[in-house]
């Protein structure tokens, strides 16, 4: 029986060390952590939707896009991927997509749900490619957008998300990784994540940071952080890649064109959003116009193209 089918799944109640579960979620244990989810939708096929960053499913912007979604007919999988929101944290893998990915396809076996439609932007859309290429056999469509790329963009994520733990590890070990804000927050949603972290051997896990940051140094060869060209052979399904806004340095136009060369067959369209939404959304934020972060409310835009991308293609291999 699947984990979609079987109720011995769900935790409605908070436990020591758990993190408490809204309505509508569930947890399952994956490569010896738990991965938060939950299924939006009656009827349709699925789709898994993965925001960006470490930002978790309950980011503002990702639920409407969900939504809009389900009311074209399908099912989404909304997920809090590794060192995300309320999941267990985890250190391993080539990289933290590498390690996302392969997380994302045994989730999708495990809930008996695939194969389905992956469709992500920004690290959500690195996470969906690289499933794609490494798990071909959960993979009937993708959709993309707001692919990272670039020597600023690749060069922003690896000093925002890795480099802070590697100088935490070296001056004071775990406790001080422990105590750095992106993973204070992570113990605070999951307080099991705490004893996760200082359970990590200090040398090991400054060896896995140093490899995580690698990725995000560009290299020739390498499209997106990470993951070598020829990897885009191995995705055959229909593909929408929905290409960066004109002046976007963290999602650069030239990324969404180079990727939809190298994946064959894909369909390349413009932004449904302005093409400085990215822009005028971080000046917002930075200036302290907006309480809370809303660099994604545009997402939902994205739906009606989505929508008639999917209906519009078969599941035939190119």
């Amino acid at each position: 029986m699947s984990e979609l089918a079987s109720e011995s799944s769900t935790k409605t109640t908070m436990t020591l060390g758990t993190p408490e579960l809204k309505r509508g979620e569930k947890t399952i244990e994956i490569n010896g952590g738990n991965v938060v989810y939950e299924i939006l939708g009656k009827q349709g096929d699925f789709i898994a939707l993965t925001p960006g960053g470490r930002f978790s499913k309950d980011i503002p912007g990702l639920r409407p896009l969900a939504q809009a979604l389900v009311k074209g007919g399908y099912r989404v999988l909304l997920w809090d991927r590794p060192n995300c929101g309320r999941s267990d944290v985890q250190f391993y893998g080539q990289s933290e997509s590498h390690m996302r990915a392969e997380t994302l396809a045994a989730l999708i076996t495990k809930l008996g749900i695939g194969p389905c439609i992956l469709a992500g932007g920004s690290g959500g859309a690195r996470d969906s490619m690289l499933t794609a290429m490494l798990y071909p056999e959960v993979v009937t469509k993708l959709v993309v957008w707001n692919i990272v790329g670039g020597v600023y963009g690749s060069f922003v994520l690896g000093s925002y998300y890795i480099v802070p733990s590697i100088l935490a590890v070296r001056g004071a070990g775990m406790k001080a990784v422990a105590a750095i804000d992106e993973w204070k927050q992570r113990c605070l949603e999951n307080p099991a994540n705490r004893d996760r972290i200082l359970a990590q051997d200090s040398d090991d896990f400054l060896k896995l940071m140093l490899r995580w940051l690698n990725a995000f140094v560009p290299k020739p060869g390498q499209t997106i952080p990470g993951v070598e060209d020829e990897m885009f052979d191995n995705i055959t399904v229909p593909t929408l890649i929905i290409r960066g806004g004109e002046n976007d340095l963290d999602h650069p136009k030239r990324t969404s064109l180079e990727v939809s060369c190298l994946i064959k067959g894909s369909k390349l369209i413009d932004p449904p959003w302005p093409e400085d939404a990215w822009e005028r959304a971080g000046e917002d934020r930075a200036s302290g116009k907006v309480k809370r972060f809303n660099m994604f409310d545009t997402w939902v835009q994205a739906a009606p193209a989505i929508l008639e991308f999917l209906g519009s293609t078969s599941l035939e291999p190119k």
